[in-house]
């Protein structure tokens, strides 16, 4: 297709392979937005999100305002003159002004298969709900969160030991694949954007501290799904008081499978972390510690045995 005008708006490294495609692609970067730097690590120093920093290295210009709402920020975006703008987790909301601007409209991407999943945290939730299907959608967007006509989708399978992370990667993957295409499409004619149905609307709500307690009284399924769906941050949590200590200890579990077992709620039923629920069981396959780095669970218990009968709450 003809190369287009474009700016890129995105943040975190789940969007930096769709901005590579969109190079590769041939298309004019004529902007890359992103969040503006925070404070991060123990030190609170300023670090650049993941777009910011690869568009640097590859010498594009970069802007990151802390609104799009202001009249100035709006005129600096419209004298960019844009064929288009593709957004993928900006994390910012565009103003109908900004909407409005490009040639063709604004294109987001969007880690889901819509309508189910609008909102924040898209990835996590549909693991921590249990579907066994989600995928990435490129779509024209408009003023409601979400809501925009569907131009074109990938869809993916997610397997039973996925956690977020995984799912993170292959799904930042699909966007990268789906985004020229879709764009090409969209602007050519040749895909024209459907409404998304009424029915089936979800949304995936920001992960928030209520979200990481694990219950054991919960079924296997939901204990498990949690687990993987929290993966590999914020992490789900437990505490355990190791033999000996006074202290309970806060342990964040990254990994996790639904087995058969049977037993009182939160406690071991084998020497390798196979945790009664309250019906089935579910073995914590990769976990943390304060203080330690992630680790699998049979490293970790190479140093530090939890015998069977413990109590986990």
């Amino acid at each position: 297709m003809t190369a287009l005008r474009l700016a890129f708006m995105g943040s975190p490294d789940f969007s930096v392979p769709t901005l590579d495609a969109l190079l590769e692609a041939g298309h004019d970067i004529a902007c890359v937005y992103s969040q503006p730097p925070r404070p991060a690590g123990r030190g609170k120093t300023l670090r650049k999100t993941a777009v910011h920093a690869h568009a640097e290295a590859l010498g594009l210009d970069v802007r990151t305002p802390r609104s799009l709402k202001p009249e100035e920020q709006q005129a600096l975006f419209s004298a960019l003159d844009l064929d288009a703008a593709v957004v993928i987790a900006y994390g910012l909301i565009l103003p109908q002004p900004i909407l409005d601007t490009p040639r063709h409209g604004c294109m987001n991407l969007h880690a889901s298969r819509l309508p189910r999943w609008r909102g924040a945290a898209p990835i996590q939730r549909a693991i921590m709900a249990g579907d066994d299907m989600t995928g990435v959608d490129a779509m024209v967007m408009e003023a409601g969160l979400d809501t925009g006509p569907i131009i074109d989708r990938e869809t993916a399978r997610i397997f039973p030991f996925d956690t977020a992370g995984d799912l993170h990667d292959r799904l930042s993957g699909l966007a990268a694949k789906l985004t020229p295409p879709a764009l090409a499409g969209y602007v050519s004619g040749d895909l024209v954007p459907t409404r998304q149905p009424d029915e089936g609307v979800t949304y995936a709500h920001k992960i928030v501290a209520s979200d990481q307690p694990v219950d054991w009284t919960k079924d296997a399924r939901t204990v498990d799904c949690q687990i993987r769906g929290l993966a590999p941050a914020p992490g789900a949590h437990f505490h355990w008081q190791p033999p000996g200590s006074e202290a309970r200890l806060k342990m964040r579990a990254l990994g996790s499978r639904a087995e058969a077992g049977e037993g009182p709620a939160g406690t071991c039923l084998d020497d390798a972390l196979l945790v009664a629920c309250g019906t089935g069981a579910v073995r914590i396959t990769r976990l943390q510690r304060p203080g330690k780095s992630p680790m699998d669970a049979e490293v970790f218990l190479n140093g530090t045995p939890v015998a069977a009968g413990t109590v986990l709450t």
